[in-house]
């Protein structure tokens, strides 16, 4: 579509009023006639508004006089139409022609690549692997053959369950879907051990099915056997079975953190700076800019693509260079307020990692005092169900 809109801007169109009592002859002549007309809109039952190419205005002058309507030209678009006014101005019209070639000789590559992710899951270096595969930006769309580069990526991957390359205009849009990594699950009619998943003291243990290996007290590491899949008859010898029980254990999360008695916090003031350039493919233009008012900032560089319609990508970029004002603030700790600190931040970081805070049972604070700050360390005690499957190999 974008293609007969960008022809007739080429070769220019007029937008035009139609009036009378019989427009739907008007319009049922200029399809038996094979008579390009666009953005047709009806405003009352005797007026009609639409856009026709210039080559065809004269036959539809024809037409209206035929079928008794006026003709009222509202609008003239259209490269025909600017080169007209700006006549006198040869350096425009050379540039507006070398812009339409560069657009021309532009839409046979690919000049944007769009990764779609189902429920926005994250691809670490997607970018690399399409690139190594040979889709990448400057590419001719004659010599992309979507299939090989989709064979190619999912070899390299495992976390690809299903790989799709559409192409838009200049932009190539991939839809990926991620691969489900389920948990190794131990069938119900399988022989199997319950073993430990996490180093703790055993604090309760109930064998539904199996031999309990292990009692309260006793401490266990990971891979520990806690409830063997074997039961001894005294006539039936060992039967094998699939453990099932109950093990909860007191186990430790535990986290450092070195707090320093004079340190520098940072903030944002709010005041920021903008600076721009140009890029051209992989060629870039800096606009001229100063030296930055802000004494200390971070910077924050962007990129926006050009683009003409919803999928037709330029090679050119604008980019932007965003420097926003840090205010540095000198701060001074006592031990006590070092140790407050650290202990709140270990707490938040802890109480993410922890799902059920019911089951902490205590809280432990070491703290070491350095010569610059203090190092704290903080221990979570909590009471945990513990112990998966694991399958009896013969």
């Amino acid at each position: 579509m974008w293609v007969k809109i960008l022809l007739n801007y080429i070769f220019g169109y007029v937008k035009i009023n139609i009036e009378g009592y019989y427009i739907e002859r008007f319009i049922n002549i200029c399809t038996n006639q094979k008579i390009v007309i666009w953005n047709l809109k009806r405003d009352k039952s005797i007026n009609l508004k639409l856009n026709v190419g210039i080559q065809d205005f004269k036959e539809i002058i024809k037409i209206a006089k035929k079928t008794q309507c006026k003709v009222k030209i509202e609008k003239k678009k259209g490269i025909p139409f600017i080169m007209h006014k700006y006549k006198k101005r040869k350096i425009f019209a050379i540039a507006l022609i070398m812009l339409i070639f560069v657009i021309g000789i532009s839409s046979t590559y690919i000049w944007n690549i769009e990764i779609k992710a189902e429920n926005d899951e994250e691809f670490e270096g997607i970018y690399q692997d399409l690139e190594d595969a040979g889709l990448k930006v400057g590419t001719k769309k004659s010599k992309l053959d979507t299939k090989e580069i989709i064979n190619s990526v999912r070899l390299k991957r495992d976390d690809i369950a299903w790989m799709g390359i559409e192409q838009k205009g200049t932009n190539i849009i991939v839809s990926l879907v991620k691969t489900e990594k389920k948990p190794e699950i131990v069938d119900e009619d399988d022989f199997c051990n319950i073993v430990s998943d996490k180093t703790g003291i055993i604090t309760k243990i109930n064998a539904q099915d199996g031999t309990g290996a292990v009692k309260v007290g006793d401490t266990v590491n990971v891979g520990t056997v806690l409830i063997n899949g074997w039961i001894e008859g005294k006539y039936t010898g060992v039967r094998y079975v699939h453990a099932k029980g109950e093990i909860e254990a007191k186990v430790w999360y535990t986290k450092t953190k070195k707090i320093l008695y004079n340190t520098t916090e940072e903030t944002e003031t709010g005041n920021e700076e903008n600076t721009y350039g140009i890029k051209i493919n992989n060629f870039q233009i800096n606009l001229p800019k100063g030296v930055s008012k802000f004494q200390n900032y971070d910077t924050i560089v962007t990129e926006k693509k050009i683009k003409l319609f919803s999928d037709f990508y330029l090679p050119i970029s604008i980019i932007k260079t965003t420097n926003k004002e840090i205010k540095k603030e000198q701060k001074k700790y006592t031990k006590q307020e070092a140790i407050n600190l650290g202990i709140e931040e270990l707490e938040q970081e802890l109480d993410q990692e922890i799902q059920d805070k019911t089951k902490i049972v205590n809280k432990n604070v070491n703290t070491y005092e350095e010569e610059d700050g203090v190092e704290i360390t903080l221990t979570y005690e909590v009471i945990e169900n513990i112990g998966t499957n694991e399958k009896i190999v013969f």
